[in-house]
C-alpha cells in the first residue's frame, strides 16, 4: 500500500535547512554546552558521508576529550595511547593503504605528550589526516596549563596567568609543521559561526581528497573554546576565544599545495 504523504510533509522536506547526518550516531553528546567538538565531529561525519565512505574510513581518538569521538561517529574507530595517535595512524594506513584514516586530537595530546608522534609523521610524510582541536587547554583533566595557553592566560595550574619567562612560549605547532616537507596543506579553521563551520567543513573534505590522491599528510587545526575550563559561558568564550585566541592563532591556510 502507497505511504499516506500529504502536502504538509512535502512542504516540511522543502523547508529542511538541516539534517543530522546519518553517520552521528543518537547516542546524546556528553561535551559541555558550547563546545566546539560537536560541530567539529558533525563537520568529518558530514565529509564521510558525501564521500561515501563510512566502511572506507578509519578514525583514531587518543586521551583527553577527543576519545569520546568512538561514541558518536558511527565508522570504524580506535582508541589510542595518550599522544601515539599519529602513530597508530601510520600502522594502519601503511596496512590499509586504500582507507581514509584521520586523527581527532586535542592540543595536550597532540602538542604535548605527543609531540614526537606528530613531528616525525608530519616529516615522513604519512598518507592521513590530523585534525587537531586547540581550546588553549587541558579540558578533560581539570582545566590546566597547556601547550598552547597564551601568556597570561589563567588555568588551574597557572591561576596567576602563564609567565612566559618561567612558563614559556605558547607553542604554534600548525606553523611548526607546516615547515616540514612531508605536509602537503596545512590549515587553522574554527567553528564558532556558520560561516567559519562552512570554511572548516571545506579544508577537512579537502584533506581527506588529499588522501585519495596520496599527497602526503593534511593538518588541519580547529581552534576552539573551553568554556567550562576557561570558567566562562559559551557565548563569553566564543567572545574571548575571538578576542585572544585568533590575534594569536590567525585563522586561514598556512600551508597550501601549488596547484
Amino acid at each position: 500500500m502507497a505511504e499516506n504523504i500529504t502536502n504538509k510533509d512535502i512542504v516540511k522536506e522543502e523547508n529542511l535547512v538541516y539534517k543530522k547526518t546519518d553517520l552521528l550516531t543518537d547516542k546524546a553528546l556528553s561535551y559541555c554546552p558550547g563546545c566546539g567538538h560537536g560541530t567539529a565531529h558533525r563537520l568529518v561525519m558530514e565529509v564521510v558521508e558525501e564521500l561515501e565512505a563510512q566502511d572506507k574510513t578509519v578514525g583514531i581518538a587518543p586521551v583527553g576529550c577527543s576519545v569520546l569521538a568512538y561514541e558518536f561517529m558511527d565508522i570504524d574507530m580506535q582508541q589510542a595511547a595518550h599522544g601515539r595517535a599519529p602513530a597508530l595512524a601510520t600502522a594502519i594506513k601503511r596496512l590499509y593503504p586504500e582507507k581514509y584514516v584521520f586523527t581527532y586530537q586535542g592540543d595536550g595530546d597532540l602538542a604535548a605528550i605527543g609531540t614526537a608522534e606528530t613531528i616525525h609523521a608530519c616529516n615522513r610524510g604519512e598518507n592521513i589526516t590530523i585534525i587537531f582541536v586547540n581550546n588553549g587547554i587541558y579540558g578533560m583533566t581539570g582545566g590546566q596549563m597547556a601547550p598552547t595557553t597564551l601568556p597570561g592566560m589563567r588555568s588551574s595550574t597557572s591561576p596567576y596567568g602563564r609567565e612566559v619567562a618561567s612558563m614559556g612560549n605558547p607553542l604554534k605547532i600548525t606553523e611548526l609543521v607546516a615547515q616540514l616537507p612531508g605536509t602537503y596543506y596545512v590549515t587553522r579553521q574554527a567553528v564558532h559561526t556558520p560561516a567559519a563551520v562552512r570554511k572548516a567543513k571545506k579544508a577537512i573534505k579537502k584533506a581527506f581528497e588529499n588522501q585519495k590522491l596520496n599527497k602526503g599528510l593534511s593538518f588541519i587545526e580547529i581552534v576552539s573554546n573551553c568554556n567550562s575550563g576557561w570558567k566562562m559561558t559559551p557565548n563569553q568564550a566564543n567572545q574571548w576565544m575571538v578576542d585572544n585566541m585568533f590575534p594569536f592563532y590567525e585563522l586561514g591556510d598556512i600551508k597550501v599545495p601549488e596547484e
